[in-house]
């Protein structure tokens, strides 16, 4: 029993980015276990090239469980048809992103299976037959190493940490019918059903997924004056997205989905950019795991100069649009 469960996420018929990294993760597992890696979709019908992306980054197998209620996702449904399929395929560890479906699926999967799950994972590994893992504490302030006793071992992996690595195997890809009993009013699905997924607004980019996070605090101002960062990300050329500290988003200033920290999203980007943010600790839980930050405030004290890779003591209004206009010159 060394097999390895990638579970892996799909909107609209197509893989999200985050399944790239969870299946990089498990493969990892895989084979120090030396063990074959399965991916698991859940979807209402086929999901567009999945076997071929997937066995490019080490999924030996690639599983689509079908069931009309998965168009989106179906907490109760969703748990019961992984469990289901991780008791008949004697796994010895599950996989799954640490996201926001994800935080919300693993621990209904571990329920189902009886067994303890390690969130919000940076790091894994075996160690004399089991499975080992790191995962931050303390608001980031220190790292936890855990020994997975029981069997399967659950683990949900934080988004941008394991970069997706070309590890390629066969990609086998099979279809079935998932089997799960109705009842609840949700067709299959559960007595909890999604009824819409507000979308963010074209082009915008999730702050958990994007490799260039900018984020904006009270130093702002107004909400108005957020039009500047929406520039500088836009300069990148789609590959950032704007986000705000808990207190604009208290104010009002940005939709929840944009607050970055311990109460909003965790986010481990390439480079991230605070602008007019003091760094409460609440706000470095979120983004300390970041690769580069650079801290843009006026107050040389401010605590998130401490974590900062580069600072600029200055003043926003005139900082953030010179280097705007210095990227758009590096892009062209």
């Amino acid at each position: 029993m060394s097999g390895v469960l990638a579970v892996l996420e799909q909107r609209d018929g197509a893989l999200r980015k985050v399944s790239h990294e969870v299946v990089t993760g498990a493969r990892r597992l895989g084979d120090a276990l030396g063990g074959t890696v399965d991916a698991l979709v859940l979807a209402a019908g086929a999901v567009g090239g999945s076997a071929d992306q997937l066995g490019a980054f080490g999924a030996d197998k690639v599983i689509t469980l079908t069931h009309a209620a998965f168009a989106r996702y179906a907490p109760e449904g969703y748990s019961r048809a992984i469990a289901e399929h991780v008791r008949a395929g004697g796994y010895r560890a599950v996989v799954f992103a640490a996201s926001a479906t994800g935080k919300d699926l693993a621990p209904r999967v571990a329920a189902r299976l009886g067994v303890p799950l390690a969130q919000d994972v940076t790091d894994v590994g075996v160690e004399s037959g089991a499975v080992t893992v790191v995962r931050p504490v303390y608001a980031g302030k220190a790292l936890l190493k855990l020994k997975l006793a029981a069997s399967p071992a659950l683990v949900s992996l934080r988004p941008n940490v394991f970069t997706p690595v070309q590890r390629p195997k066969a990609g086998v890809a099979e279809s079935a019918a998932a089997a799960v009993p109705g009842g609840g009013g949700g067709g299959g699905g559960g007595r909890v059903t999604v009824r819409e997924v507000k979308a963010a607004q074209a082009g915008a980019l999730d702050v958990a997924e994007a490799p260039i996070v900018v984020s904006g605090g009270r130093g702002l101002k107004e909400p108005a004056n957020f039009k500047i960062l929406e520039e500088l990300a836009g300069a990148f050329g789609g590959t950032a997205a704007v986000g705000a500290s808990r207190a604009v988003v208290d104010a009002g200033w940005r939709p929840h989905a944009d607050q970055v920290g311990q109460t909003g999203k965790t986010v481990s980007p390439t480079l991230y950019i605070a602008v007019g943010i003091s760094g409460a600790i609440q706000h470095l839980a979120g983004m300390r795991t970041a690769k580069v930050i650079v801290a843009i405030n006026k107050d040389k004290d401010a605590p998130i100069f401490k974590v900062a890779d580069y600072g600029i003591v200055g003043d926003l209004f005139e900082v953030v649009p010179k280097l705007t206009d210095e990227i758009r010159k590096l892009h062209g």
